[in-house]
């Protein structure tokens, strides 16, 4: 007897349990993770705007400030001759001529704060208004597909779990019986040892004896049958488990490696272009404001240039590795001293996965057709969502451009970026766009889903059948369907 000692049914179940509860913890902690990376940038947006707002109101009273300034020392000039002179022919002397430049220079000045004080107050704070709207719309499209994905993996799990209690009844069921079998051959033995001196018996105990044999015989046979039945389910439900195993694996990994990564990218969708865009409004009006300032406008310009979703997602994921990291791969749990850890291959079941592999083979060539023209559409419609979020508008340098006329400054950018019509077909047109491409992704996903789960199984009914080794297939399935070994070897 071997000394090996075998998990039991509770600890197996207890083990899985655990690992799958570690797994829901991590899906509830994603879920909150989005949350608060939004609630960040709602708060980060806020911020911004409460900031342009100050300086908008700071930016005027300055603007106004001069424009005080240079009235009261242009009121004290203007019934001078020398005023006279200047309206007359601008003959003055440099002494003069500089003082007069330098008073419209203030007025300039006033001018251009003024202006910086209308881009802040009806442009840039807008532009941050509107990211702030998008971004919570945003997190609540994504998450309504990240509950679907979550809620999709679980069955996943579900299914697992069921697919393994069931390999365990019937495992048990195959073990009972093959002890049963056991049983009735050494009484079998013990009776055949009894019947050896015949001649000695009288003919009534010789028939009685016979009788007892044929019992034991007929019970035997029973058992023998019952215990092939059972051997048989239990083949079945082991091969069955290992297949859902590999899909699970399969699917458990392609969300943690490719899902999470899709739907942190939705979360993200136009924010980065369109924060580009407003900060990048502020930058043209600073520098066209003040080309001295070009220095420290630069470094607030390398930041704007380095505003990049690929690396704030890298960033995001490793500021959160608990909830991201996947998780480790599920492994076959052995039962009950059950050795047989890969596909049986043995009739009656070689058939039968044969024709499954045939039937893997045929879905999965039509659902990878109708997967990658979904996904065609969905990378054109995301191409047409970057082209409306990366338009270049947020030059601001013609509202710089001076004239000798007195009339109040008015941004001309302002007033193209904040007509009410364009801006409310651009937005329709944008959201019209956004609802098309998260109805595409959200087909392109479930389909990636149900893809990735088949081609594992294919291909782990693959390497068990010998798929794929050109001329030697043919034998090697010949071979199996034979009476080959169980455990074909799995490369």
């Amino acid at each position: 007897m071997s000394n090996t000692k075998f998990k039991k049914d509770k600890e197996i179940i207890a083990d899985y349990e655990s690992q799958v509860k570690e797994i829901r913890a991590q899906l509830v902690e994603q879920q909150k993770c989005l949350d608060q990376q939004t609630e960040m940038r709602v708060q980060l947006l806020q911020d911004l705007q409460d900031f342009f707002r100050k300086k908008s109101e700071i930016e005027m009273e300055y603007s106004r400030n001069l424009e005080k300034l240079a009235e009261r020392f242009m009121a004290k000039t203007r019934s001078t001759k020398d005023h006279q002179q200047y309206k007359k022919d601008q003959n003055l002397l440099s002494p003069v001529n500089c003082w007069y430049l330098l008073l419209n220079q203030v007025r300039r000045e006033s001018k251009d704060h003024a202006t910086l004080s209308d881009i802040y107050l009806n442009n840039v704070i807008m532009r941050f208004m509107q990211i702030s709207e998008d971004s919570t719309r945003l997190l609540k499209k994504s998450k309504e597909i990240t509950f679907q994905l979550q809620e999709d993996l679980m069955k996943v799990l579900n299914e697992l779990y069921t697919v393994m209690k069931t390999y365990h009844m019937y495992h048990t069921e195959s073990i009972s019986a093959e002890s049963k079998l056991k049983e009735a051959e050494k009484q079998e033995e013990k009776q055949i040892g009894r019947a050896e001196p015949v001649f000695s018996y009288r003919l009534e105990d010789k028939h009685q004896r016979r009788s007892s044999v044929k019992k034991i015989e007929k019970m035997k046979e029973k058992r023998q049958a019952k215990y092939s039945e059972n051997k048989l389910k239990s083949i079945k439900a082991r091969n069955e488990y290992l297949l859902t195993l590999e899909a699970t694996n399969s699917s458990v990994f392609k969300y943690y490696i490719h899902d999470l990564s899709d739907l942190i990218d939705c979360c993200d969708l136009g924010y980065h272009a369109s924060l580009n865009r407003a900060l990048r409004t502020y930058l043209s009006a600073e520098y066209n404001l003040e080309t001295s300032r070009h220095e420290g406008l630069d470094i607030i310009e390398n930041a704007v240039d380095s505003l990049d979703p690929r690396s704030d997602r890298q960033r995001f994921m490793e500021l959160y590795p608990t909830a991201f990291c996947p998780p480790i791969k599920f492994q076959f749990q052995p039962h009950m001293g059950d050795e047989v850890c890969q596909i049986a291959m043995q009739p009656p079941v070689s058939g039968e996965l044969m024709l499954r592999f045939q039937q893997l083979q045929s879905r999965l060539a039509t659902l990878n057709i109708e997967n990658e023209e979904i996904k065609k559409t969905s990378e054109a419609t995301l191409t047409t969502i970057q082209d409306m979020v990366t338009i270049e508008d947020y030059d601001v340098s013609e509202c710089f451009h001076h004239s000798r006329s007195t009339e109040s400054v008015k941004s001309t950018v302002s007033e193209t970026y904040l007509s009410k019509p364009s801006i409310a077909k651009r937005r329709a047109n944008q959201q019209e766009t956004e609802q098309f491409y998260f109805m595409k992704f959200r087909e392109f996903l479930e389909g990636s889903n149900l893809i990735s789960k088949l081609q594992a199984k294919h291909d782990l009914l693959k390497r068990t059948l010998g798929e794929g080794k050109g001329s030697e297939t043919h034998i090697v399935l010949a071979y199996f369907l034979s009476g080959g070994p169980v455990c074909p070897s799995v490369g």
